[in-house]
């Protein structure tokens, strides 16, 4: 793969773009309707009806935005909705077609920046290869970015290599945090050292400092998104996924980014205060461990939305997030279904930030 070399006129950072962090203000969550059988095989069909939950309590607080492959899906979709009793005018639909439902990777990561008292945003279109090639096709998902910049009129920055959304979090002050596994696997972007990832990740994120994690948890088929493993919660604290039991395949390897991150201090030289989050009980299907993990929440206007899985470590989890979100519900929603198609809240939803206005680039837009 051949990387563009950077135009200094046209970089986010240059031009005043950050990345916000995820309890910033949203104008809408993003969503795809859940549609390939492939990815929930043998369970979809209780995949919908946890949609219809999640929708249920992100429309109250803030629009929902829902890609939908054709007119007939969204009329369908429509009927569903209105039979679970949903407003449907804080519910936009969009025909843009995809492969798959995990908005978070590839979908548009939105970037904002101040102008004259305004509110501006732009998108970043990044490379979506499936995590690493392991699913095809996924030209539709690859294709989400751009078709939703020109649906809502924004400025798109492309910055021509691979990553996904759930693989980076934002303290929204300008330090990120990463995985090793993920970020560094050659499946990615082969051709590019840490040093050169983390120049594009300061270009077109703004951010400035860089904090890298060890491995993911087993059973994650990203290579270790941090989505599953630590997040900011607020500009100096991380909640980070911890495993008690020694026996467990995950506790060497989340014992390792537990003490990474208590060495760990952000963009001005704080130290991080880090607060463990508890595992929940192993989870398989059909003899496969499945990335279950309370780290995967989503945090929407009003509302955490977190993913629970019928086990004592459900409400010790909800109790922790619950004392560092006091201001916001936190919501449990039961995902041992959805997590069979290897994934939770977090990795189905995108958060556009709260915006007066799209920049207007004349050298940026494209």
């Amino acid at each position: 793969m051949t990387h563009r070399p950077f135009s200094a006129a046209i970089l986010p950072a240059r031009l005043g773009f950050r990345m916000p962090a995820e309890w910033e203000p949203h104008a809408a969550t993003w969503l795809a309707w859940p549609h390939n059988l492939d990815t929930w095989p043998g369970k979809f069909t209780p995949i919908p009806g946890i949609y219809v939950q999640l929708v249920k309590h992100l429309h109250v607080h803030e629009q929902v935005n829902i890609c939908v492959n054709n007119t007939e899906a969204a009329a369908q979709l429509r009927s569903l909705l209105a039979q679970a009793g949903l407003d449907l005018a804080t519910i936009t639909l969009y025909e843009i077609p995809t492969n798959d439902a995990w908005t978070r990777d590839y979908g548009p990561i939105f970037l904002t920046r101040l102008q004259h008292d305004i509110v501006e945003l732009a998108v970043t279109d990044w490379i979506f290869n499936a995590w690493g090639q392991k699913y095809s096709p996924w030209d539709l998902d690859d294709m989400v970015p751009q078709k939703i910049a020109a649906a809502l009129h924004l400025p798109v920055f492309a910055p021509g290599i691979v990553l996904e959304g759930g693989s980076i979090d934002v303290n929204g002050c300008g330090t990120l945090l990463t995985t090793e596994a993920c970020l560094l696997n050659p499946n990615r972007n082969p051709s590019l050292t840490r040093a050169e990832i983390e120049e594009y990740l300061r270009a077109y994120l703004g951010v400035h400092k860089i904090l890298w994690l060890g491995e993911g948890i087993v059973g994650d088929d990203t290579d270790g998104h941090v989505d599953d493993v630590a997040r900011f919660v607020n500009p100096t604290t991380v909640v980070c996924a911890t495993e008690d039991d020694p026996t467990d395949a995950n506790y060497a390897a989340l014992r390792d980014n537990l003490r990474r991150l208590q060495k760990m201090s952000d963009q001005d030289g704080r130290p991080l205060q880090v607060i463990p989050l508890p595992m929940p009980a192993p989870i398989a299907y059909e003899g496969q461990r499945l990335p279950a993990s309370y780290a995967n929440f989503y945090i929407a206007n009003g509302v955490v939305l977190v993913p629970i899985y019928h086990c004592p470590q459900d409400q010790q989890a909800l109790t922790i997030l619950r004392q560092l979100f006091p201001t916001r519900q936190v919501i449990g929603i039961a995902c041992t279904d959805l997590v069979w198609g290897l994934g939770a809240l977090h990795c189905i939803t995108q958060q556009q930030p709260a915006a007066d206005r799209g920049a207007r680039l004349a050298d940026g837009n494209r």
